[in-house]
C-alpha cells in the first residue's frame, strides 16, 4: 500500500510552494503600510509556505533571503510586494535564476506607487489594500506555468536611421565592435543640424571640423552609407528586420538587420506669423537665422543688416518652449510645447559671445524666463556675459515681452515687466530681435506608424525608463540616440549614441536572442476560426490563420491582449497573464472579508 502511495505522489503535479516577501522600501512603504500585518495575512494562504518582510528587498541581503528560501525550503513560486515593477522586476527575476528557479515563476506587486504613496493619510486602508494586492499576486502565481524565453536568430548587422552626430557616433561605435552597419541619411550629406553651426560650446571647436573628422572615421570604418535615401518599409522583428531603402533616384535596396537605431534628429521651432513680430518685421530673426547671418557676414567693424547698422539686439528666450495652454498658440495637434528645450539658454549665450567678439560696442539685452545653463562649463557663459555688459531682464507668462516695430524715426522696442526690479515695466530700444527658439521632434510619422513607435506627451520618441533603460524603446530591437528622444546638446547626443551602440552590441553578441515569453497563445481545440482576433491585432504578421485556426508568431506578438478581449470562446490567452489568472486575482481583490479580518490586531 505504501509503495502505491509513493507511485501516486510521483504522478501528482508539483506542490505549489509560494514565498511572499514584503519590502519596507526604507520607510517609503513601511511608514504607511503595516508590513508585518501583510506578512501575517499572506502566511495564512494554503499555498504560502514562507512570508517575510525586510527593509530593502532589492538589496543583496534581501535577494539572498529569497535565494536561500528557494534552495533550503523548496520555494517554487515567489511574490515580492515592493515598488514599481519597472524598477526591480528584472532584479528579482535574476535572483530566481541564480537560485536555479524558472525566473517567470515570479510576481511583482506594487504597494508603493499604487498604495503607500497615494494613501499616506489612511494607514489602515493602505494596509488592507496591500494585503488584497499581495493575495491577488499569490493567486496569480499559484496558477503560473513555468515559461521559457522565446529564442530567435540574430542578424549581425544594424541599421542606423539618421546621419547627424548621434547617428555617425552610433554607426562608428558599432562598426568598431565588429558589427555591420548601414547608415541611412535623407539629405545629401552627413552632419545633420550641426552643419548649421560655426563653433560649438563648451569646447569652441569648429563644427565643420567635428563633422569632417566623424565623416572620415565613418567612411574609414567601411560603414555602408546611404545618402539621399529614406526608409520606405520595415518588416520583421528583433534579430530579423528587413528594411526597404529608397534613394532619391528612385532605386530601392534591402538591408537585413538584427536591430535598428533611430537617430532622426529634430526641427527648430518656427514662430507663427506675428509672434514677437516674426515675419512681419524684418528686424526679427530666430536664433538659427541669426547664427547663419553671423557666419556669412564678411569681416567688418560694424554689424549691418539689410543696409541698416545694428547697434542694439534683444534676445528673447523660451520661444516655442515652456509654453502655457491658453496663453500660447498651440501646434496643429492642439498641444502647446510645455517642455523645456534645455539647450537654448546656453546656445543663446554662446551666440551672444560670438557677437560681442566681433562687435564689442553692441548693446545686448537678454530677456529670459529662467536661465538653465546646466552643463559643465555652461554657467561660465552666463557669468562672462554679465561682466561684458549684457543686461538681463526676467519675465513671466503673465508679462510676456511685447515687440513694437519701428515707426518713422523711432527704433523698434521691447517692453517687458522685469521681475528682477519688482515688475517694473521697462521699454528697451532695439535694432534687432533674436528669438531663441526651442527644439521640436522631426516629422517621422511614417516610421512611427510603420513600427508603432511610442511617443511621449512632448511628441519625442519615448524610452522605456529614463534611468534603467534610457535608450531603449518598448519595441524590441529598436533603440534611440540623440534629439529624436528629446532636446540634447552635442555632448549628450554622443553619450546617448554610445549607450545605444553598447546595448545593441550586447544584444547581437550571440547568434540568437532571448525574449520574454509573454505573448498570445491559442488553444486550437477552442478556436472556431471566427478571425475576430485578426481584425483586432495591430501588429502585422503577429496573428495569421492556419487550417482555419488562429496562429501566433511569437517574435512579432507584443502581448498586448487585444485578441484575448475579442475572442468569444476564450481560446486565446497571454502567457503569464491568462484569463484564469485574472479571474483569480479579481476574486482575491474582491474578497468579502472585512478590514478587521484582513488586518490582524
Amino acid at each position: 500500500m505504501e509503495k502505491q502511495d509513493n507511485l501516486d505522489n510521483i504522478n501528482q503535479p508539483e506542490e505549489v510552494r509560494v514565498g511572499v516577501y514584503v519590502c519596507h522600501c526604507g520607510g517609503n512603504i513601511s511608514d504607511v503600510v503595516d508590513t508585518k500585518a501583510v506578512v501575517e495575512a499572506a502566511s495564512k494562504h494554503p499555498n504560502v509556505k514562507i512570508a517575510r518582510d525586510y527593509v530593502f528587498m532589492c538589496s543583496d541581503p534581501g535577494q539572498k533571503l529569497i535565494i536561500d528560501d528557494i534552495r533550503e525550503n523548496n520555494i517554487n513560486r515567489v511574490v515580492v510586494s515592493a515598488c514599481s515593477p519597472t524598477l526591480h522586476e528584472t532584479t528579482f527575476r535574476k535572483a530566481l535564476r541564480r537560485a536555479e528557479l524558472n525566473p517567470y515563476l515570479y510576481e511583482h506587486i506594487n504597494i508603493r506607487e499604487q498604495d503607500s504613496w497615494v494613501h499616506k493619510g489612511d494607514h489602515e486602508g493602505a494596509t488592507a489594500k496591500a494585503i488584497r494586492l499581495t493575495m491577488a499576486g499569490v493567486e496569480k502565481i499559484a496558477r503560473q506555468d513555468p515559461l521559457e524565453p522565446i529564442v530567435v536568430n540574430a542578424e549581425g548587422h544594424v541599421v542606423v536611421i539618421g546621419a547627424g552626430v548621434a547617428g555617425m557616433r552610433a554607426a562608428l561605435a558599432l562598426s568598431r565592435r565588429g558589427l555591420g552597419v548601414t547608415l541611412i541619411e535623407k539629405s545629401a550629406q552627413m552632419g545633420g543640424r550641426t552643419r548649421e553651426l560655426d563653433t560649438v560650446y563648451p569646447t569652441e571647436e569648429k563644427a565643420a571640423d567635428i563633422i569632417a573628422q566623424l565623416e572620415k572615421a565613418v567612411r574609414d570604418a567601411k560603414v555602408d552609407v546611404r545618402l539621399n535615401s529614406e526608409v520606405e518599409a520595415i518588416e520583421g522583428f528583433i534579430g530579423n528586420f528587413e528594411i526597404l531603402i529608397k534613394s532619391a533616384d528612385s532605386k530601392t535596396a534591402k538591408a537585413r538587420a538584427g536591430a535598428i537605431i533611430m537617430a532622426t534628429g529634430f526641427n527648430h521651432y518656427v514662430p507663427y506669423e506675428g509672434e514677437f513680430g516674426y515675419r512681419q518685421s524684418p528686424e526679427v530673426l530666430t536664433l538659427p537665422e541669426f547664427n547663419k547671418l553671423l557666419t556669412e557676414l564678411p569681416p567688418s567693424q560694424k554689424l549691418t543688416y539689410k543696409g541698416r547698422e545694428i547697434r542694439s539686439i534683444g534676445f528673447i528666450h523660451c520661444v516655442g518652449s515652456r509654453q502655457t495652454e491658453g496663453i500660447h498658440q498651440p501646434q496643429p495637434d492642439g498641444k502647446v510645447n510645455d517642455y523645456c528645450s534645455r539647450v537654448c539658454c546656453t546656445s543663446a549665450l554662446h551666440t551672444i559671445h560670438r557677437t560681442l567678439d566681433r562687435f564689442p560696442d553692441l548693446h545686448i539685452y537678454d530677456l529670459y524666463k529662467d536661465i538653465r545653463t546646466y552643463g559643465r562649463g555652461h554657467e561660465d557663459y552666463y557669468e562672462r556675459a554679465s561682466k561684458r555688459g549684457v543686461l538681463f531682464f526676467r519675465y513671466t507668462d503673465d508679462g510676456l515681452p511685447v515687440f513694437t516695430p519701428p515707426q518713422k524715426d523711432k527704433t523698434a522696442t521691447l517692453t517687458v515687466k522685469d521681475v528682477l526690479t519688482w515688475n517694473e515695466e521697462v521699454t528697451i530700444p532695439v535694432d534687432m530681435v533674436v528669438l531663441v527658439t526651442g527644439m521640436m521632434p522631426r516629422n517621422i510619422a511614417n516610421l512611427i506608424t510603420m513600427l508603432k513607435l511610442p511617443i511621449g506627451a512632448d511628441r519625442f520618441l519615448q524610452e522605456v525608463h529614463p534611468k534603467l533603460r534610457p535608450v531603449e524603446l518598448a519595441n524590441n530591437g529598436i533603440l534611440v540616440a540623440g534629439t529624436c528622444q528629446g532636446p540634447m546638446d552635442i555632448t549628450e547626443c554622443s553619450s546617448a549614441a554610445g549607450a545605444a551602440a553598447a546595448k545593441v552590441s550586447i544584444l547581437l553578441s550571440k547568434d540568437t536572442i532571448e525574449m520574454d515569453p509573454f505573448v498570445a497563445r491559442v488553444d486550437t481545440a477552442r478556436c472556431d476560426g471566427c478571425q475576430l482576433c485578426l481584425a483586432e491585432c495591430e501588429y502585422k504578421g503577429a496573428l495569421t490563420m492556419a487550417e482555419n485556426r488562429a496562429k501566433v508568431n511569437p517574435a512579432l506578438c507584443a502581448g498586448c491582449g487585444s485578441c484575448v478581449a475579442v475572442c468569444p470562446t476564450r481560446a486565446i490567452n497571454v502567457a503569464g497573464w491568462t484569463l484564469d489568472q485574472f479571474d483569480a486575482m479579481i476574486d482575491a481583490i474582491g474578497a468579502e472579508e472585512t478590514e478587521s479580518e484582513l488586518v490582524p490586531a
